[in-house]
């Protein structure tokens, strides 16, 4: 049974993430541990669920803590020093539902989530009945917010009335982010920020189409920095003054060099992914850091192997992916709503303007190149011994797809779509349109030889 995509279980409610599933599970992870804490995020499914992971979960022997609708990083924070549970699907559908584990504050990893698919399968019996665990209800929400909004204070200046707009999209970072911005002093517009599992304001993906409406006011002169999140509250979308989304890499780029100029270590890294642009290794580099790659979904393995290898002076100061950031010094968790206050504090005084000015936006360009499954392996093999061949001064890495780094400070990679009959090529170059056909011609050959 293969259960786990790169988020945790997800899918929809009635054929999918069922109450079935759900109690199924939560007795294949109750096996892990004596205490769990439960959250759900707006979905109108999510009461069931968790209501079923809950029966899951004590019938394994397990003490369940309910902390009801709240943010997936609020459940993350409240699962340090013990495990925990998040029924959601973050930026799906709103039929969908999803099913998050969680460690000390991280997410199950790959063997985490392998043991808990073998117990599924071998349909665990329950525990004798005097071993069954009990209930308690707890809110953990203002201590959550207190921690995002202290640690905020560390970074940048404070906010002292600057005009944010958050687009919350009617999910769970409603009653996150605009309390914890306020609580720093901004002058908050809250948007869509009652939680509904049906997403009436919009759909749950923030994007530049659906937060049109953030946009809108944003360009209007309604504020001076825009957020949109997600349905959960671990991803986030930030728009300028002019009301335009920048890039994410951008984002990265700027809170990257912020957290390597801070850190006091000698050997300050930043995780990120193979898909990310080069400008994030520039502005590290510039600020006296590195960046360190890991494959997509698995910023967690990153930073432990970082660490690992790394000497006694080596920190990860930060972790990051396209919209998802891991703000180590608070914690080992995704959280959106932390980097909707470290970036306002940030922004406050210069701008954005001002600290997005240094960072070299390049043309960015992705597409995919049609491969059929049973090729791919094939085709990569091919990829990885003629692209650099067609660029022969470029800087090749081949641990997660093919990744060459260009003298000019362009780049390419080709990695296989995990979930589609594809090869995706994603290119940052002043011609960017050039480097994706050569790129995309050496790929489609590598297909077709393969």
């Amino acid at each position: 049974m293969d259960l786990f995509g790169t988020a945790g279980i997800r899918g929809d409610a009635q054929t999918k993430v069922t109450p079935e599933l759900a109690l199924a599970v939560g007795r294949a992870v109750g096996a892990d541990g004596d205490s769990f804490v439960l959250g759900r995020d707006g979905r109108t499914t999510g009461e069931g669920l968790a209501a079923a992971v809950e029966a899951g979960l004590l019938s394994a022997g397990a003490d369940v803590t309910r902390i009801g609708q709240v943010p997936t990083p609020t459940l993350a924070y409240a699962a340090q020093h013990r495990r925990g549970v998040m029924l959601t699907a973050s930026h799906n559908p709103p039929q969908d539902n999803g099913i998050k584990l969680f460690a000390d504050g991280q997410e199950y990893d790959d063997a985490g989530e392998a043991r808990i698919e073998r117990r599924v399968d071998d349909d665990q019996a329950p525990v004798p009945w005097d071993e069954w665990g009990s209930t308690e209800r707890a809110d953990v929400l203002g201590a959550y917010r207190d921690a995002v909004a202290e640690f905020a204070r560390g970074y940048g200046e404070p906010l002292d009335g600057l005009e944010v707009a958050v687009d919350c999209g009617n999910g769970v970072a409603s009653v996150a982010t605009p309390q914890v911005l306020r609580a720093l002093g901004a002058d908050v517009t809250a948007i869509n920020a009652n939680v509904d599992g049906h997403f009436p304001g919009r759909e749950s993906k923030p994007t530049a189409e659906s937060l049109r409406d953030l946009r809108s006011y944003v360009a209007e002169g309604g504020a001076q920095l825009g957020i949109g999140h997600d349905g959960d509250g671990d991803r986030i979308v930030v728009v300028d003054a002019s009301g335009e989304v920048v890039h994410e890499d951008t984002v990265v780029a700027i809170l990257a060099e912020h957290y390597v100029a801070e850190s006091d270590a000698g050997d300050p890294v930043v995780v990120t992914t193979p898909n990310a642009s080069a400008r994030i290794d520039e502005r590290v580099r510039g600020a006296g850091g590195r960046v360190e790659r890991v494959r997509l979904g698995a910023l967690h393995e990153g930073i432990a192997a970082a660490r690992e290898d790394g000497s006694e002076d080596t920190e990860v100061v930060f972790a990051a992916e396209p919209w998802k950031h891991i703000h180590t010094a608070l914690g080992g968790w995704i959280d959106g709503v932390a980097s909707a206050a470290v970036l306002a504090r940030l922004v406050s005084g210069p701008g954005l303007a001002v600290l997005r000015d240094p960072v070299n936006e390049r043309p960015y360009r992705k597409t995919n190149v049609d491969c059929p499954d049973d090729r791919k392996d094939a085709a990569m093999d091919l990829v990885a011994e003629r692209l650099p061949r067609e660029f022969p001064d470029a800087t090749v890495d081949t641990e997660y797809g093919v990744r060459l780094e260009l003298p000019d400070g362009s780049w390419t990679l080709v990695r296989p779509s995990g979930t589609e009959p594809y090869l995706r090529v994603y290119a940052e170059s002043e011609d960017v349109s050039a480097l994706v056909e050569t790129v995309a011609g050496v790929v489609r050959g590598a297909v077709d030889d393969a």
